[in-house]
Parts: structure tokens; sequence; C-alpha cells
């Protein structure tokens, strides 16, 4: 497997939806460059204009609190009690601007790959859900069960409704002994 192609399957594994943007975070760009996150960060800071809103934002204290307890990213205390930033990926395109390095470059080309074999996943999905519906306007009621059925399969999971997982008990009103008592 090449080298880049790994890259890109490790940065594929670190892109998350985060206020409905596809971005990587600064620790795991770090990691990817072979940086340390503050020298990142300290290149981005001395770059400000290569970076505006929609290249780059911080997370807010209610984001990492809730990605910590996802374990989404670790635990403040690795984080040195700094935000992380969200790189858009026009901002991760700019990195490769700013760390002048050829792992640097490398890289960012892999990074690149892993948002368009993204990008291309979600459009093929798309794609098959219209090519689903022209579908269902010519066939009768007949397949309607069919095509439910695909549209479920094709549907994001649901967040929040999480099953629970173990054994229920079911308890009486009145305990053995108040039974006995009587």
């Amino acid at each position: 497997m090449p080298a880049d192609h790994a890259i890109a399957l490790q940065a594929e594994r670190r892109i998350l939806l985060i206020r409905s943007q596809k971005v990587m975070l600064d620790f795991d760009l770090a990691e990817l460059y072979g940086v340390e996150t503050r020298a990142l960060k300290q290149a981005v800071k001395r770059n400000p204009e290569r970076f505006p809103e929609d290249f780059l934002f911080e997370l807010s204290e209610a984001e990492v609190t809730d990605m910590v307890s996802q374990n989404v990213i670790p635990g403040r205390g690795k984080l040195g009690g700094a935000v992380p930033y969200a790189f858009t990926e026009q901002g991760v395109a700019m990195l490769s601007s700013v760390l002048r390095s050829d792992r640097a470059v490398q890289v960012n080309i892999a990074i690149m790959r892993a948002f368009v074999r993204l990008r291309q996943m979600l459009s093929t999905n798309a794609e098959l859900a219209r090519k689903l519906e022209e579908m269902e306007k010519k066939y009768d009621g007949q397949f309607k069960v069919v095509f439910d059925a695909l549209r479920q399969l094709m549907a994001p999971p649901a967040t929040g409704s999480k099953k629970e997982i173990g054994f229920h008990t079911v308890t009486t009103s009145k305990s053995p002994k108040s039974r006995a008592k009587r």
C-alpha cells in the first residue's frame, strides 16, 4: 500500500462533521504532518490572513465537552487546556503553504484525496436516491415495500436513539417480605 494511500485512509477516519462542515482537528493534523500541535497553531497564528472563518474555527467549550464525552477527542488534559482548531477542507489545503516541508506537501495531497473520496461517496448516495425515486414513479404499489426498505438502508443512522442492552427485572409494588407478613 503506497504511503500516501495509507495517510489518506488515516485522514478519512479523522474527518468529522462539526457545525454542518467536514473538518479535521488541529491535533489530528499535527500528528499526520509529524509536527507538534503547538507548532501547527503557531504557524496559523503567524498567518491569520490565510485562515478566514470559512477555513478555520475554534471549537466552543460546549463542543469540546460533547466531543470529550463521546470519546471523539482525548480528555482535556491531553489537549493541554487549549481549545482545538477545526480546519475545513480549504483550511487544510492552506496549511501546506504555512508548513513548508516535503512531508507537509505529501500529507496535504493525501488529505485532499480523502476529502474528495468522501465527497464522491456522498454524491453517489444522492445519485442513488434520485434513481430510486425515478424507479418508484414508474412502478405501481406492488414494489412499495422494496422501495421503503431501500430508503431505510440508505438513511443515515438516527442519533440519540440508543437501544438499551442488558436484562430488565420486573418489580412488583409489594416486596416478598411484605406479602409474607399478611
